[in-house]
């Protein structure tokens, strides 16, 4: 697997991004990000120029129709948009955006850039029950640009067990900073759900990032903010909430990135998966070995 290093300029970046008001920023922007300006047309076209936005299949195209920024930011898509692959067998992508990495776990241990790992222990927290399930699992991590759809979906069919929010830093999370920030995505604040298949285990952890102003999911509404000084652990297990193949889980208010984990050893990422790659929710990630 070949795996790029930071940059001196990558390296310079992250330090700057330790001095970084990321919280206080984060919170202007929750606040610019959903009012009625009367410019607002004006921000979202020049956001879609900039980033190269594709609204042909938003299910609002006019962005006039905008009343804020972030109801553009968190558009939904058109019925059939995102084909989702039926097969029984296999794993989709939960959202639209980038493989970084997807690999298995060593042990208790995650790679997140060439010579950089943080451990099962340090991402999912204490305060998870079922830390031990994904030991030499399987993880993968996908990257939301900001032209990205920012909703995330689910990965196969599953029922919620628990969920845990854990504070943390805002460091950016784009391409470079995995490779300059030591664990970035075990200091992050992310949202952490668990799930039980009909094949073992999985985690969708939403990692949030700087201007990320909030998390949202499809069974407990907004989680953060606000940004809380200690995890925060709920229970599901028995409120009997199951979620299909291609079901809306969460909604990411400005971009980030997802970490899809498995416990089971016996799912294989698809031959032609490969780091750095575009995939779309719905697309085949990887194959349950029956």
């Amino acid at each position: 697997m070949d795996l790029s290093t930071a940059t001196p300029w990558e390296k310079l970046k992250g330090i700057f991004f330790h001095l970084f008001p990321h919280h206080f920023l984060s919170r202007v922007t929750f606040w610019i990000t959903r009012q009625q300006f009367p410019f607002n047309s004006f921000l979202i076209k020049a956001f879609i120029k900039s980033f190269n936005v594709d609204l042909r299949h938003a299910t609002i195209e006019d962005i006039d129709h905008y009343k804020t920024f972030n109801e553009f930011f968190t558009r939904t898509l058109k019925p059939g948009a995102r084909p989702i692959d039926t097969d029984k067998l296999s794993i989709i992508s939960p959202c639209d955006g980038k493989i970084s990495l997807f690999d298995e776990i060593d042990e208790n241990t995650l790679l997140q850039a060439k010579n950089k790992t943080f451990t099962l222990n340090e991402f999912l927290t204490p305060s998870c029950t079922h830390t031990d399930k994904f030991i030499n699992g399987s993880f993968y991590t996908i990257y939301l640009s900001p032209r990205d759809y920012h909703r995330v979906h689910m990965a196969c069919d599953a029922q919620l067990l628990e969920m845990i929010y854990v504070p943390g830093r805002l460091f950016s999370v784009a391409p470079y900073a995995p490779k300059a920030i030591d664990k970035l995505y075990a200091r992050n604040e992310r949202v952490i759900s668990i799930f039980k298949t009909e094949f073992g285990y999985m985690a969708s952890v939403m990692v949030g990032a700087v201007n990320v102003a909030a998390i949202e999911t499809s069974w407990a509404g907004l989680v953060t903010p606000p940004h809380m000084s200690a995890p925060a652990y709920y229970d599901y297990s028995d409120k009997s909430i199951s979620l299909n193949k291609g079901d809306e889980m969460g909604i990411f208010n400005m971009g980030s990135t997802v970490v899809l984990m498995f416990s089971s050893d016996n799912i294989s990422a698809i031959d032609t998966l490969e780091i750095n790659q575009s995939v779309i929710m719905g697309q085949i990630l990887a194959t349950i070995q029956e």
